[in-house]
């Protein structure tokens, strides 16, 4: 499904029409706008209900010219603006139709709120690891998995799959092993979190990545892979399109972490000073436990045999096959120690209070 709307030419009138002729778009049509165009397809400006009323108000009779009620300096987008940022500018502007424009500005399309907000829906499936015994949370996973610690009232997993649901994504595969029929009864076969949900049992620590291999069958589409521990604002559905568009084989999602020295680095050649840095920042990109892959890539990893998400990818370099870096600026946390997870129930707790 597209993310804007097919109705959208029905919405263009010329600019030497009437504001009777723009009402009866308004009218006819749910979208709430007009787009008034030039002879040569370019968009001129917009009209919405309230410019009608305020020009009538103003005295302004229904045969009058929509010219003199016309924004000429509406907000419009070009055609490859991703969705995340439409929804990010329809909110920062208050408002739910932006019109898309070419580079002549020529109209092309138009974006509704109430479409552009709606998930898309994702038939490719969602695999989980969560199969790792959370050491460094010990005692707390000492007779609970990591995936299953509460975060703000719910489990961990539970975010991460209430994330996804909301993105689209309604089948899920999770990967268990440690304690891993604790995650079995409390998920079930997903029918109560209105997800589809199923399991790949572990008989032994497969690693990060290991568990593809038991996938039966191997998925149709490209397919998302997420650690259970990892907590972030990614939006999945667009790291699929990156992944795909760039014909990756393996897409790893990474994070920019940086790390300041606390003191002055000095380089020398002997004992000349030849170059002085005032506390440098150190820039890395870091595995953000996140992925995508073509179905193809489950027939590198050994079946039942250990394999980290590292080997994969190297594997797949080794047969020539594409690997790509989906860089993120959302937020996001691993929860692999006790700071980690008292700082995801805060930022979780204060996005909820925000909410209400």
């Amino acid at each position: 499904m597209s993310d804007f709307d097919q109705k959208w030419p029905q919405a263009i009138l010329s600019i030497d029409s009437s504001i009777k002729q723009a009402a009866q778009i308004l009218n006819e049509t749910s979208l709430k706008i007009v787009l008034i165009t030039d002879e040569f397809g370019i968009l001129v400006g917009i009209i919405s209900d309230g410019d009608i009323r305020r020009g009538l108000l103003s005295g302004l009779a229904l045969n009058s010219s929509v010219e003199s009620i016309i924004q000429k300096k509406a907000l419009v987008v070009p055609p490859d603006f991703s969705r995340e940022v439409v929804i990010k500018l329809m909110l920062a502007n208050k408002i739910q139709q932006v019109p898309i424009v070419d580079e002549n500005k020529r109209v092309v399309g138009l974006h509704l709120w109430d479409q552009i907000s709606a998930p898309i829906p994702r038939t490719n499936i969602m695999v989980i690891m969560a199969g790792g015994k959370g050491t460094r949370l010990l005692p707390q996973t000492a007779n609970c998995p990591k995936p299953l610690l509460p975060l703000a009232g719910k489990p961990i997993l539970e975010h991460i799959i209430d994330r996804a649901k909301a993105q689209g994504f309604s089948h899920f595969i999770i990967a268990i092993h440690h304690l891993g029929q604790m995650i079995e009864d409390y998920f079930g076969n997903g029918d109560t979190f209105g997800v589809r949900i199923e399991y790949l049992r572990e008989e032994m620590p497969l690693g990060t990545a290991g568990a593809l291999s038991l996938l039966n069958p191997i998925p149709d589409f490209d397919f998302v892979v997420t650690n259970g521990d990892v907590l972030t604002d990614i939006q999945y559905g667009e790291l699929l399109d990156f992944h795909s568009k760039h014909g990756a084989t393996g897409t790893m999602a990474v994070y920019t972490h940086e790390l300041q020295n606390p003191f002055g680095v000095v380089q020398t050649r002997g004992i000349d000073i030849t170059d002085y840095e005032e506390k440098p920042i150190f820039r890395n990109l870091v595995n953000a436990g996140v992925y995508s892959f073509k179905p193809s890539a489950i027939r590198l990893i050994k079946n039942s045999v250990s394999c980290d998400m590292p080997t994969l990818f190297e594997l797949i370099r080794q047969e020539n096959l594409r690997t790509i870096a989906y860089p993120i600026h959302e937020s996001w946390l691993d929860i692999g120690g006790p700071s980690q997870l008292t700082e995801a129930n805060v930022k979780i707790n204060f996005e909820n209070n925000k909410n209400l």
